[in-house]
């Protein structure tokens, strides 16, 4: 019986060896499969934050560009409303167009430079 015994607590410790050894590969293929994820984590965000950051600025440029075109727009919508309404703003007009002038008056042309 003390052979059984021996026999036995051989085998239960022999399993208790086993089984820490399991428990250690567990721990370290978890270890791993975090590692994993995180690589897998960093090598999605980072292309992904550049790009965003590149979206970002061509939105700043497009908004900029909008803001441009709206001010041009309120422009003209005014220069349409005063030929609508204001001859003398017509007749000034026209007459700058076609390089005309009242006898007797000046013009001044300044040329801006490029």
């Amino acid at each position: 019986m003390a052979k059984s015994k021996r026999k036995e607590s051989h085998q239960i410790k022999r399993l208790q060896a086993q089984t820490q050894v399991i428990h250690s590969m567990n721990k370290l293929l978890f270890a791993c499969v975090g590692l994993a994820v995180g690589c897998v984590v960093c090598a999605t965000y980072f292309p992904a934050k550049r790009h965003l950051g590149e979206l970002q600025q061509k939105l700043a440029e497009t908004e900029q560009q909008e803001q441009a075109v709206l001010r041009e727009k309120e422009y003209h919508e005014t220069e349409l409303q005063a030929m609508k309404t204001d001859m003398a703003f017509v007749e000034l007009k026209a007459m700058d167009r076609l390089n005309l002038h009242h006898p007797g008056e000046k013009i001044l042309r300044i040329k801006r430079g490029n």
